[in-house]
């Protein structure tokens, strides 16, 4: 009897075993599995990031030791995904090879001629949907176009959240008779050296297991409390699964079935679960917009935002980048970025509202920043975020919002813990002037050892000046 061909599993940016139908779909075949991830090098992808290149390393090496329990291996291969696959599947002899559909224009094309070559070959193409709860490629408006309000599209996909539960993952996959060669993931280097920058990211696990363990730790400590805390900074008030999301370690929707199970053992967490759901289709929406704007990362949604009249102001934007501007909340977040890969959400907002509305500087600087220097830096969350708060995005009402970062610092930061851990030099400030030094008096300053424009710097622009500034460059725009 003559051996059962393989199949390949080419796992993307979906690097777990759980709620994976691409990976269900393989080992309900009966033959033998080959996992493969491609570090793809396609001149259409967007490269990775210097701290998302640091999660991936972590992320595939928790993966290969998953896979291994289940007793097979994780092939790794690195070049132009659609000539490693078909390379790896004709080197393999395998009868088929299943993957998780991609969401982006240039992915959808991919997709295509993946399937195109392998058909070709007499290999079976095996797409699945299996990254988002709905696919935002196909849920469109009444019109037939995207939707371009965020209302509008979450009652589109609300009867999708929860309606199906999560898949096991397999508990066992049969190994193929010999396996393919691998790169060493070493040889790769992902993990930063020469300097090794990422030693404040050690709070983070990458993971499926380190995802399951943030989702059950936030249902357990921290979903009651999810509407009012996740604003807060200096509160480990939000999910914190971002990355985990990103990378697929987690699907969206075993984070909403275990939401909704807490919420139903617990009726207090209903409300909670509510909100949750709001964010986890504010992320879908995002890759809602990518499917059909594949230069969200360039193109300002709003045509009129191209004409908008940024400056070029370098060291000003060094500045911001290092946490130096004088606006305590600002710098905090900066700080706490490039230390841990990670900034709180509501932070971010006050962050990249200071850039482009108090410095003038285009959006697209911050993006490309945050891009390189987050853990979760994801191509449709990223760029549209950056829109939103520019006031370039589609949905972003009303565009010409200007953040206030001293009072925004005293709302969400009240006795200023935040600004305290991240900027340690106004630690010994009173919280009346912590998120405003320059306003506490000579003999305050002197107590807490600060020296404005020595220890900490004064504010590289006065709020009420950048903010008329801001308004009458706005102003230059037509509404779109």
């Amino acid at each position: 009897m003559a051996e059962q061909k393989p199949v390949i599993v080419w796992f993307r940016e979906d690097l777990r075993l759980a709620d994976h139908p691409a990976l269900t779909a393989a080992a309900n075949s009966g033959a033998p599995v080959i996992p493969l991830y491609v570090l793809d090098t396609s001149p259409e992808r967007r490269p990775f990031g210097g701290a998302s290149l640091w999660w991936l390393d972590k992320s595939l090496r928790a993966l290969e030791a998953d896979l291994r329990t289940r007793g097979v291996r994780l092939v790794l291969r690195r070049g132009p995904a659609l000539d490693v696959v078909s390379a790896v599947a004709t080197e393999a002899g395998a009868a088929a090879v299943f993957w998780t559909q991609g969401v982006e224009a240039w992915a959808r094309a991919q997709d295509q001629a993946l399937s195109a070559e392998l058909r070709a070959a007499g290999i079976a193409p095996e797409p699945r949907f299996g990254g988002f709860l709905v696919d935002p490629v196909s849920v469109r408006s009444k019109s037939g176009g995207p939707f371009r309000v965020y209302a509008a599209f979450r009652r589109a996909v609300a009867p999708a959240f929860g309606a199906e539960a999560p898949l096991p993952a397999p508990e066992r996959l049969p190994a193929p008779p010999a396996w393919p060669a691998s790169d060493k993931l070493d040889a790769w280097g992902l993990h930063p050296t020469e300097p090794d920058w990422s030693k404040g990211f050690s709070d983070w696990r990458p993971g499926e297991a380190g995802a399951r363990e943030r989702l059950d730790r936030f249902l357990r400590e921290a979903l009651l409390t999810y509407g009012e805390h996740r604003n807060l900074p200096h509160v480990e008030g939000t999910t914190r699964l971002s990355p985990h999301l990103r990378f697929g370690e987690i699907s969206p929707r075993t984070v909403i079935c275990a939401a909704r199970a807490a919420a139903s053992a617990r009726p207090e967490l209903q409300a909670a679960e509510e909100k949750l759901s709001f964010e986890v289709a504010w992320r879908e929406f995002h890759h809602h917009l990518l499917a059909d704007n594949p230069d969200m990362a360039d193109r300002a949604l709003r045509p009129a935002f191209e004409r908008f009249p940024f400056r070029q102001a370098p060291d000003e934007l060094r500045a911001w980048r290092r946490g130096r501007t004088g606006y305590p909340i600002v710098d905090a977040g900066l700080r706490q970025l490039w230390i841990t890969g990670w900034m709180h959400n509501r932070v971010r907002l006050i962050a990249a509202s200071f850039l482009v509305k108090h410095l003038l500087i285009d959006w697209r600087e911050g993006e490309r920043w945050f891009w390189d220097t987050l853990v979760d830096a994801d191509p449709a969350n990223n760029p549209a975020s950056w829109q939103w708060v520019a006031g370039a995005g589609i949905d972003a009402a009303p565009y010409f919002r200007i953040f206030n970062p001293v009072t925004q610092g005293e709302r969400f930061d009240p006795e200023g813990a935040y600004v305290r851990r991240w900027v340690p030099e106004l630690a010994r400030l009173p919280a009346s002037a912590v998120h405003a030094p320059w306003t506490a008096s000579p003999e305050a300053l002197a107590a807490a050892g600060v020296e404005l424009g020595r220890t900490y710097p004064r504010p590289m622009v006065d709020h009420a000046a950048a903010r008329r500034r801001a308004l009458a460059a706005l102003a230059t725009l037509k509404a779109t």
